[in-house]
């Protein structure tokens, strides 16, 4: 009996060792330019090249893919954000133009303004917001009542509640109180499991005689013929428990294996989060990009509509400065301009109904967002490459739950090596019947089936000499222990590439973003006066749609170099585990 309780406090161990160790604990990563992407459910990323995944538990992802998992970001606190304007739109990311990187990287950006850092929203303190999402949802209105007004999502407000509403977060809390219930388990694996049995029955012969076990006394009593006298019934109720008292350290290595189970489940739900909170900043900056590409649209449109209502009004004249190719020119370059709107559209769409997915709004309910400037006024000062790898590995979850696993596996190898002591226990029992047609027996020496009432408490040892299977049990537990020590350096060497990964494309980010920053001005410059040539004669059309055409190109790139800037500070925060404090 005290041997089924331990192999039953046994078994748990392995299923907890199983769960937190059996998994691919492998970091997830993410471009700094890629779109927005939402899932439903936990998605395991592909395991790491030359390892096996164990289904037990939910895959952490694999260092250096494409998909997004991460804690999002904003400018930094030091650095002069814009002023948001409240606005609706569309939905959808927009196309992106294409980047022409630069050949050469000659300074980190920001590196000659210390004192600031990268500050990604507060998706760590996400109740504080969630609570002002709460003030801003209402419900459904009185027919007689005005719908209140919902606030428009900020980014702050959009990753807080991404992070609390996902459903993926919301399966990952119930694996976290599933893991909560296995600790609670371990712990309690000591306490005796008592089992009683009551039952009652019948009819049952009569069997009298003078209850001490001498000859019977009723004619009914005796047997081999069909009188059976009186019938009665009989009841009866048996018991018995185990009391572990010394198991050779066993039930302790079980309780602090079970100890690492919220440990792995807390891990994993930060993760989650982590996850989502990035995603919706890609959603965020996806439809903010959009957003600026149409006004950029619109403005290069109303130039040219302008240049096109002069251009038909000097061919009218039979002004000799302009022809009817002039004009095909000019009508081309319209229609490319209303293609690229029409782009720019579908992009906001799709954005905003990703946003609207990450921060679960209801079907019916409309998506408001506000409107932001994605250039920050002031650089903001990259952390250096040591820098990040330090936090990571101070902070990343992956490296916390692999390192409860570890544990857990760890303690698993420790109860299997003293599998082969016996344990020893406190055992008590107990065994109480009556049946009404017979007579109680007095005497100790006479048997009595019908009447026993007994009793008793006692030490027992128990153990099994199964010993080739204990020595199979004991090296499967080691070779599972170092397969998850394997997987931490393949996970630290992953978050190591990651972080390299990331913080390169935000230096590359933030010097493509000032390059075409004044490849922007200039090219406005460059309309401005090719436009005032025109006007004036002196110009011809060449001058004037090559003018437009680099400007266009150059306002595309700056708003695409931008985007970059503000995932990758996004990006970078996801990496390292937290956001990287003021000063560093």
């Amino acid at each position: 009996m005290m041997r089924r309780h331990l192999d039953h406090g046994v078994t748990v161990a392995l299923m907890l060792a199983a769960g937190v160790a059996g998994a691919q604990l492998t970091p997830g990563s993410a471009g700094t330019g890629s779109s927005p992407s939402t899932g439903t459910g936990s998605t395991p990323a592909p395991s790491t090249p030359g390892t096996t995944q164990a289904p037990e538990t939910p895959d952490l992802g694999t260092p250096g893919s494409d998909a997004p998992t991460a804690v999002p970001g904003t400018g930094a606190p030091g650095g002069t954000r814009p002023t948001p304007r409240v606005g609706t739109g569309g939905r959808d990311l927009p196309p992106s133009p294409p980047g022409i990187a630069p050949s050469s990287i000659e300074e980190t950006p920001g590196s000659s303004q210390p004192g600031r850092a990268i500050s990604p929203a507060p998706a760590l303190e996400p109740s504080a917001e969630a609570e002002q999402v709460k003030e801003g949802v209402t419900g459904a209105p009185d027919s007689e009542e005005k719908p209140a007004r919902r606030e428009p999502l900020t980014l702050a407000r959009l990753v807080a509640r991404a992070r609390e509403a996902d459903s993926r977060v919301e399966e990952a809390t119930a694996e976290l109180r599933k893991f909560q219930a296995l600790y609670q388990q371990a712990r309690w694996a000591w306490f005796p499991k008592f089992e009683i049995t009551v039952g009652a029955g019948g009819p049952t012969p009569e069997a009298r005689n003078d209850g001490l076990g001498g000859p019977p006394t009723t004619e009914a009593t005796y047997k081999g013929d069909l009188n059976f006298g009186r019938v009665g019934v009989t009841m009866f109720s048996t018991g018995n428990a185990v009391l572990p008292l010394y198991t050779f350290g066993k039930l302790t290595a079980l309780e602090k294996a079970g100890a690492q189970g919220p440990v792995l489940g807390a891990a994993l739900r930060e993760r989650t989060r982590n996850e989502v909170g990035f995603q919706a900043a890609q959603a965020y900056f996806g439809y903010q990009l959009a957003r600026n590409g149409l006004q950029q649209i619109e403005e290069v449109s109303k130039r040219l509509e302008d240049a096109a209502q002069r251009i038909e009004r000097l061919l009218k004249e039979d002004s000799a400065q302009v022809s009817a190719v002039d004009s095909y020119k000019v009508r081309f370059f319209r229609q490319i301009v209303e293609a690229r709107r029409a782009e720019a559209l579908q992009g906001r769409q799709f954005a905003l109904a990703a946003i609207g997915l990450l921060a679960n709004v209801g079907p019916e309910d409309a998506v408001t967002v506000v409107d932001e400037d994605l250039e920050l006024e002031e650089d903001v000062p990259v952390p250096s490459l040591e820098q990040a790898m330090v936090r990571a590995e101070q902070s990343r979850p992956e490296l916390t739950a692999v390192a409860a696993g570890i544990a857990a596996r760890e303690q698993e190898v420790f109860i299997r090596e003293r599998s082969y002591y016996p344990d020893l226990g406190l055992a008590g029992f107990y065994d109480v019947r009556f049946t009404t047609s017979t007579t109680r027996q007095r005497t100790p020496f006479a048997f009595d089936p019908y009447n026993d009432r007994t009793g008793g408490v006692g030490l027992v040892m128990r153990g099994t000499f199964d010993i080739p299977i204990k020595d199979a049990q004991l090296e499967q537990a080691r070779a599972e222990l170092d397969k998850l020590r394997a997987q931490e350096k393949q996970i630290r060497a992953g978050i190591r590439l990651e972080v390299s990964k990331v913080h390169g494309e935000l230096v590359a980010a933030w010097s493509r973003a000032r390059a075409f920053g004044e490849a922007e001005r200039s090219a406005r410059r460059w309309v401005t006066a090719a436009f005032t040539a025109f006007d004036l004669g002196t110009g011809d059309t060449r001058d004037l749609v090559d003018a437009f055409t680099a400007y266009a190109q150059a306002s595309g790139d700056k708003g695409k170099s931008w985007h970059d800037v503000r995932v990758g500070m996004a990006a970078l925060a996801r990496v390292t585990g937290a956001p990287l404090a003021p000063g560093e």
